[in-house]
């Protein structure tokens, strides 16, 4: 392919290759109401951005997709190359159902102690899985995933979802654009966790460039030792790249218990059966709702929890 003087987010790519109609899917989710949730808070809307729906079933298809398709752009990523990448479980699974679709190999490093369910997806889309030690978390498969690329970097395509600007730019040209349509251009306030926080920074430059008035509210836990699987508590882990501290107005520390409560909630009150971080996004939007008059909430529910089925929690009373 050739290279274009255009920044990659300013690029139409033309997609010619095979899969291109799985990567057509991507994006373009719904956008629910919270009504039961939302009833306590009658001038407010809250709204679910339900990204469960997109093909490997998570919000990371997006990042996903632009990593890949730009990294094809620009010559890094042949089919002589394995995709190489550090995750904790989504963006993996979403690497592997994208990368079959194009043909592409795929190996990836990942804390042991993710779900069982993440671990025999992966391993069924035909990954080469590296589980590294649980206690050091994403940032320990990061290390490993860098080491490995050192050692044999002609033979990877380091795809490095947290330092990669393909990441945020994809939320730029997708999701941002999408929830400023869905709400007819009466966003407010946009809540978002923080993994890689590609999310947060695309949707939110998005958003502010059509109204510098919107707020953005970042969520992550409390604490460095929590459950909240795919967040990060960026006090004391490794920082992506991608991430400006500088964007969100505000960062709201949520809960692990207080998230899995809401969790099932969203369950048995709106029928959401939703993964943690959603839990997470809903716990944060309502807690905005909460101090507020009236305004429209957005808060983006990465997952379902279908990856979160073995999860003690769903069980205990």
């Amino acid at each position: 392919m050739t290279t274009t003087a255009l920044p990659l987010w300013q690029v139409n790519y033309v997609e010619t290759l095979p899969g291109d109609e799985l990567f057509a899917r991507v994006g373009n989710t719904p956008l629910l109401p919270l009504r039961r949730m939302g009833a306590a808070f009658p001038q407010v809307e809250i709204y679910a951005k339900a990204e469960w729906f997109n093909p490997s079933g998570s919000v990371k298809d997006r990042a996903a997709r632009e990593i890949i398709l730009a990294a094809e752009h620009s010559g890094d990523l042949t089919h002589e190359k394995v995709l190489l990448d550090a995750t904790s479980g989504n963006m993996g699974i979403a690497y592997a159902t994208l990368g079959a679709a194009r043909g592409y190999k795929v190996s990836l490093t990942m804390p042991a102690n993710a779900s069982r369910e993440r671990i025999i997806t992966l391993k069924a889309l035909g990954v080469d899985l590296i589980l590294t030690d649980p206690f050091d978390g994403t940032d320990g498969a990061q290390r490993e995933a860098r080491s490995i690329y050192a050692a044999h970097p002609d033979r990877y395509f380091y795809a490095d979802q947290y330092n990669n600007q393909a990441n945020w730019r994809a939320h730029y040209r997708t999701t941002g654009p999408e929830v400023w349509e869905q709400t007819h251009g009466r966003t407010t306030h946009f809540v978002a966790g923080l993994g890689t926080s590609g999310t947060l920074m695309g949707t939110g430059r998005y958003l502010r460039e059509q109204n510098s008035d919107v707020e953005l509210i970042a969520v992550q836990p409390d604490s460095p030792l929590h459950g909240l699987e795919g967040l990060k508590h960026m006090e004391t882990a490794m920082v992506p790249g991608i991430f400006d501290r500088t964007l969100p107005d505000r960062t709201l520390l949520i809960n692990t218990e207080e998230t899995f409560v809401m969790a099932k909630r969203l369950a048995r009150e709106e029928g959401l059966f939703v993964g943690i971080s959603a839990a997470a996004a809903a716990l944060a939007a309502t807690k905005v709702a909460a101090r507020i008059e009236q305004g429209v909430v957005v808060a983006v529910f990465p997952d379902s929890a279908l990856k979160y089925l073995s999860d003690r929690f769903w069980n205990e009373v």
